[in-house]
């Protein structure tokens, strides 16, 4: 079955040529030209992938990102024409998988969609199908991706539940931030670092009822991060 994309920009010009280069891969591509639209087709289908914009008319790409987080956990690459540091961070921070800054080349676009979607079967190939790992109170369930404290479901993004697994397959082994960018982001991600920490502290808040003083998720201080139950 083909994949399926949801590009949210409105600038039709970009829509077109997203899509049109998208289909010729053989994807299927829906588009959306504001923030309400996109946050409407989210709720109402299942897509492989959102391309989003930063800046829309009637909902900003920050908040649509942080409601469809409220539900899904769809991988996400925010769009955006500004380069400063906080604007990438702020996408990252509101459940952001992944970012471009426009303008961009269109092979970087699909390279970036390809990357995100063969992580995913990876790490859904590695992991035995219905295995359920608990630790403490933390219970994953990696066939549905789904993670419980105790009895309250914990809504995840994709990339967080990846960095999760990574250190609860691996208890107590330490993963320097370098380490963990490589693994669940790839060798290609242009990132820095920086993004691995606000996908722990994020992890953190959702998981540990005290993110100040974690359970699970603990920092070997000037080495990286590690999973401790």
């Amino acid at each position: 079955m083909a994949n399926k994309v949801l590009v949210v920009d409105d600038e039709k010009a970009i829509v077109k040529g997203i899509r049109f280069s998208l289909e010729q891969d053989g994807y299927e591509v829906t588009a959306a030209y504001d923030g309400e639209e996109a946050l409407t087709l989210a709720q109402e289908n299942q897509y492989d992938i959102i391309l989003l914009d930063l800046m829309l008319p009637r909902m900003s790409g920050l908040d649509v990102c942080q409601q469809i987080r409220e539900f899904s956990n769809v991988p996400i690459i925010m769009l955006t024409a500004k380069g400063e540091d906080m604007d990438k961070i702020m996408g990252l921070e509101y459940g952001a998988d992944d970012y471009i800054t426009k303008p961009f080349n269109i092979l970087e676009v699909k390279a970036r969609i390809k990357a995100i979607l063969r992580r995913s079967r990876r790490v859904e190939e590695s992991v035995e199908k219905s295995r359920i790992v608990q630790a403490g109170n933390l219970k994953m369930d990696c066939d549905s991706r789904r993670v419980f404290i105790g009895e309250r479901e914990v809504n995840l993004t994709a990339k967080e539940f990846d960095v999760l697994q990574l250190l609860v397959f691996n208890p107590n082994k330490v993963y320097s931030r370098e380490n963990l960018l490589n693994i669940v982001w790839g060798y290609e991600y242009p990132g820095d670092v920086r993004t691995v920490d606000v996908h722990i502290r994020r992890l953190r808040e959702k998981i540990e009822d005290n993110p100040s003083d974690p359970v699970y998720v603990h920092t070997k201080w000037g080495v990286g991060y590690y999973f401790q139950a």
